[in-house]
């Protein structure tokens, strides 16, 4: 009987289901995605053998699997036995010879045309092997038998170098010598399989002489000073503005410094040796350094009633600090993580979004709790949710303040509406709940806004590196972060300040030096 042969877990589950469930073969052969065949085969062979319900349960995968499996009986052929002699001395030439069993089943079918073909007399090759108690040779036809200990000494030194020529020969015949396979060498080095084939050729041939650099002639002093010369233009052009060379642009790229170079003397210069030149000098294309600042007239003001507040805040009294993190695509994500120096991680530039999240939280100031949420919009609507569930939750408070940033739906009109229905004493009687205080932050001043040095930590930790397969998946990652965040302050308070919590850029606390929000950690 044929059949496909599973793995033995399969096998005792395929089994529990069909004898302890009930199931049919066509839906347990989905479940494992096998043939039907293959399920009725083993559920015949089950019927047949003497298990029971406890041996269903208490036995071994194997021990299932050996009772239903029974010992196939070889067949061998006159053929099999004629071949003896001949797989003897094709092992021995396997091992001491650069050759490969294609090869010697073509030289023995050469010879005996009405004999196997080359399936079969593997198979038959296998079955010798297997009756005599040895392994198989891996042949490697390229693979170094043997380096003397003075080239590999060599060769080890290269492999340490800065020079990019002599490690990729040396990382290329080490490999080579422990049996490394030529695509994977050529891969790990980034190097066609040509070249390798070429140096392997050369060092068998030629020895380690042939994979020596050639020594750098030496570079005539005259073309020395012309080098120079240009170094001393091309850095008297960037000290220059691009205008004063009838150039529209702000700032020089490498083909304007060709094209004014070419134009004030005359001379032809080529964008990789103006690159070269350039970075011989010591100078380098640098972005300027985005700056937070807030341009509100009112700034000191609101910084001086906030930290007023902070600084006189009541065992009664809660600050919060208040911002919404997204929407946030879900996605392969990039970031720093440890990784080999050989590899580099890359991510795809166009992908398919598998949907997006937007988190609103508070962050209560004195005790580093985080109260979050998940939104579908940034609006009134969702300010409105969280300040029902702040007050709920802290109906034992007297008063607790709202710190945010100047965000429209921050400052809208039916929120001050909301909030002064809660303020209403007969709503405070009837709901026990806190007075709201609003403390805005000055317009943008989102680097103010101590809850974006938490949103920051967070990203670092669950977003960046991640490839969530759904949003749920993320949802779950964030939960458990604030959850065990909120854990660690709630045992010991007196540390809330004092320890980034993960990998927050900044201490959580009310400063206004401080710069919470860094647009690469928090989005």
């Amino acid at each position: 009987m044929s059949r496909k042969i599973i793995n033995p877990k399969f096998i005792k589950g395929l089994i529990i289901q069909h004898a302890i469930h009930g199931d049919s073969a066509a839906l347990i052969a989905r479940s494992y995605k096998v043939a039907r065949s293959t399920v009725l085969a083993y559920i015949e062979l089950y019927n047949k053998s003497d298990l029971v319900y406890v041996d269903i349960l208490n036995l071994s995968p194997d021990s299932i699997a050996a009772t239903l499996r029974p010992q196939n009986s070889v067949y061998k052929s006159a053929k099999y036995f004629t071949l003896h002699d001949l797989f003897h001395r094709y092992h021995q030439r396997l091992n001491n010879e650069a050759t490969n069993m294609k090869s010697l089943w073509q030289e023995y079918y050469n010879h005996e045309p009405s004999g196997l073909k080359y399936s079969g007399f593997v198979e038959h090759y296998n079955m010798w092997l297997k009756e005599k108690g040895l392994s198989k040779v891996n042949y490697n036809k390229w693979q170094i038998r043997n380096i003397p200990k003075e080239d590999e000494k060599i060769l080890r030194g290269w492999r340490l170098s800065n020079k990019r020529c002599q490690w990729e020969r040396a990382v290329a015949l080490l490999d080579l010598l422990e049996g490394g396979n030529i695509t994977k060498v050529s891969r790990e080095i980034e190097r066609s399989e040509k070249t390798i084939r070429k140096w392997h050729a050369g060092y068998i041939n030629k020895g380690i002489k042939y994979l020596e650099l050639p020594r750098t002639r030496a570079i005539p002093k005259q073309i020395i000073d012309n080098i120079s010369l240009k170094k001393e233009r091309i850095v008297k052009l960037i000290h220059e503005a691009p205008s004063l060379h009838d150039i529209n642009r702000t700032s020089w790229s490498l083909r304007t410094l060709t094209q004014a170079y070419d134009k004030l003397y005359n001379e032809t210069i080529s964008i990789s040796s103006i690159s070269e030149y350039v970075r011989s000098e010591k100078y380098t294309f640098k972005k300027a350094r985005t700056v937070l600042t807030s341009p509100d007239p009112e700034y000191r003001t609101k910084l001086k009633e906030i930290t007023n507040i902070l600084a006189n805040l009541k065992p009664n009294e809660k600050l919060f600090s208040i911002d919404e993190f997204g929407p946030v695509a879900i996605k392969i994500r990039g970031g720093r993580t440890y990784s080999p120096n050989d590899q580099t991680r890359t991510i795809p530039q166009l992908q398919k979004s598998k949907g997006s999240l937007i988190c609103t939280a508070a962050l209560e100031l004195s005790t580093n709790q985080i109260t979050h949420f998940y939104s579908c919009k940034k609006n009134t609507i969702e300010m409105i949710k969280l300040l029902e569930i702040l007050i709920d939750k802290y109906t034992t408070e007297e008063r607790i303040f709202f710190s945010w940033d100047a965000a429209s739906w921050h400052a809208s009109k039916k929120l001050y509406e909301k909030v002064k229905e809660v303020n209403d004493p007969e709503y405070m009687n009837k709901y026990n709940t806190p007075f709201v205080e609003l403390a805005p932050l000055p317009s943008s001043s989102q680097f103010l806004n101590v809850i974006e040095s938490v949103f920051s930590g967070m990203a670092k930790a669950v977003i960046h590196n991640s490839d969530y397969q759904t949003v749920d998946e993320c949802k779950i990652a964030i939960n458990r972060y604030f959850f065990e965040r909120n854990q660690a302050f709630l045992e010991d308070p007196k540390r809330a300040g004092k320890k980034i919590w993960g990998k927050e850029i900044v201490k959580a606390v009310f400063k206004d030096s401080n710069n919470c929000k860094d647009p690469k950690y928090c989005r």
